[in-house]
């Protein structure tokens, strides 16, 4: 009867010590995939809605009717474009930011 237990306690420590790894390689593997497609999804969309936010103001304040929210549109798209670019790490920093030599 003791070695049946000695055997079960042996298995339930491999058990455990193998759902820690599995449980530490998860948390430092990033972001689940899901979890990235919102974020990017986020920041286009943020890009794009705060340039039609702002265009819609310049034109009720300044009133130019469709002009500034055509323009801020297209900056609004460029800023959300930029924005997934910067967060999938296609852009590459200039080496001057890197080692804070611009500072």
């Amino acid at each position: 009867m003791k070695r049946l237990s000695a055997k079960l306690d042996a298995v339930h420590e491999a058990e455990a010590r193998k759902a820690a790894s599995e449980a530490a390689k998860q948390a430092t593997a990033g972001p689940s995939p899901l979890g990235r497609a919102f974020r990017l999804s986020a920041e286009f969309i943020a890009g794009v809605a705060a340039g039609g936010l702002i265009g819609w103001s310049m034109d009720r304040l300044l009133g130019a009717s469709p002009w500034g929210l055509i323009v801020f549109l297209m900056l609004g798209f460029l800023t959300g474009v930029y924005n997934v670019m910067r967060a999938t790490g296609q852009l590459q920093v200039p080496s001057d930011k890197k080692d804070g030599a611009g500072q």
